[in-house]
């Protein structure tokens, strides 16, 4: 039997690294996507099992390259790049926000579009977008709009995708405990005149569990989309934000 992969996008990153730590153990191939060669070279030494590809989803010529390291038939893409939070609306830079749109919605399509050809049925692709698409922020515009907009993008590709029997997926956690979440939290605890624990602090108040997302709870979701019974799932969205969203539906 052909060997499956597993494309990860942003895969040096906190959430990243240990969706491809669990995959690879699952017996899967993973071909780990980013910019940074260095943090590229870092996560093979850990992991000899995988394939370094070095690509920035922002740009039209990462098709060609994720195109041309897939060495098999894909079994799932996970697109999970992060952007930079850049502010409320009120004062984001213009350039920020299209550039966090960019990543985020035209990073998917053209994930979708280099692993294309590699798909078979039962192939999913996944986006990990976030909660404030669903619940917006006073400073995260960027982040919220974008998260937003990957909404629509999945159920569209759910769609077009469905006849090939290929599901679409979107993966909302909430604020992960990682290096980027306290340079959020060091920048507001600066303009309140406070302490970077007690900004972090807060923020896990805005939860029903009082908690951060991990990021194995993420790996595990995307693991349970792997089983055949999710296909039932396709243009949903699995919210794994320890109970911060307060709307409806």
């Amino acid at each position: 039997m052909q060997r499956e992969w597993i494309v990860v996008v942003g895969a040096t990153g906190a959430f990243g690294s240990v969706m491809v730590e669990r995959f690879l153990a699952r017996g899967f191939g993973v071909v780990a996507v980013a910019r940074s060669e260095a943090a590229l070279a870092g996560l093979a030494a850990a992991h000899p099992g995988l394939l370094p590809c070095r690509a920035d989803i922002s740009r039209d010529d990462a098709i060609e390259a994720i195109r041309a390291a897939l060495p098999g038939p894909v079994r799932m893409a996970v697109h999970g790049p992060g952007v930079a939070v850049g502010g409320g609306v009120l004062t984001i830079d213009t350039a920020a926000l299209v550039d966090a749109v960019n990543i985020k919605v035209g990073g998917l399509l053209r994930l979708a579009r280099a692993v294309d050809g590699r798909l078979e049925k039962d192939s999913r692709l996944v986006a990990i977008g976030g909660h404030y698409g669903f619940e917006p922020t006073a400073y995260a515009a960027a982040a919220g709009i974008a998260n937003a907009a990957l909404v629509n993008v999945v159920r569209q590709l759910s769609l077009a995708y469905g006849s090939r029997g290929i599901t679409a997926h979107l993966v909302a956690p909430g604020p992960a405990d990682t290096e980027r979440l306290r340079r959020v939290a060091a920048d507001r605890a600066r303009l309140q005149g406070t302490t970077v624990e007690a900004v972090l602090e807060s923020m896990k108040s805005e939860s029903s569990l009082h908690a951060f997302t991990e990021p194995g709870q993420v790996a595990w979701a995307l693991e349970m989309l792997l089983a055949p019974e999710a296909t039932a799932m396709t243009g949903s969205t699995l919210m794994l934000d320890a109970g911060r969203r307060r709307g409806l539906p």
